[in-house]
């Protein structure tokens, strides 16, 4: 079933299940407190959307162009975000959580994203690169060839996630936290051997 919104709309407190929506269709429009259940944002390209306290379950957001969202508090529960660059989301308490999504190829670009969480997500080739993820939380993420660049790192939470590789002579990554496993993502570069 398709959906649009002609005009600026506000919404508070509304369940949104099974719709597939077109490009602006959801454009100057404001979420408070709303649910999207198995929803399609595949098509979207958002234009002064914002949500505040909304969950995401199982809806597919690949492709989608998120340039002027605003997301606040909210969280994203078996989600397919693919492809989708987060770097020019209004940035203004950008709060966000991933739970057992999948954010291939995604961007996050020069993003303040301080404290959010990201749960038995899988994150390939991920683009970190001068990024503020001070207290970030990778709990149980695959991190294959995502990019982390002059980002900032502090206080990370490594531990639990595999296949990363980071270059902390390009990285800040004071206090972060790794499995004894998981510090050969930082010796990569000096092509050593580890046993």
């Amino acid at each position: 079933m398709m959906r649009t919104f002609t005009k600026s709309v506000y919404l508070f407190e509304k369940e949104f299940n099974n719709l597939q929506y077109e490009a602006n269709a959801l454009n100057y429009s404001e979420f408070e407190v709303c649910k999207f259940i198995n929803c399609d944002f595949s098509k979207c390209a958002f234009k002064t959307v914002t949500f505040i306290d909304c969950i995401f379950e199982d809806c597919n957001f690949t492709n989608c162009e998120v340039n002027y969202a605003a997301f606040r508090t909210v969280s994203f529960h078996r989600c397919k975000i693919e492809a989708v660059n987060f770097s020019m989301c209004d940035k203004l308490i950008f709060d966000i959580a991933f739970i057992n999504c999948s954010l291939d190829f995604s961007k996050f670009y020069g993003l303040k994203i301080k404290g959010i969480n990201f749960k038995n997500s899988r994150l390939l080739a991920v683009d970190f690169m001068s990024a503020d993820l001070t207290g970030v939380v990778f709990d149980n993420c695959d991190l294959y060839r995502a990019e982390f660049d002059h980002a900032v790192a502090n206080n990370c939470n490594f531990k639990s996630s595999i296949n990363y590789t980071i270059d902390p002579s390009k990285t800040c990554l004071k206090k972060a936290i790794f499995s004894l496993e998981g510090v050969k993502g930082l010796l990569t570069k000096h092509d050593i051997v580890i046993n």
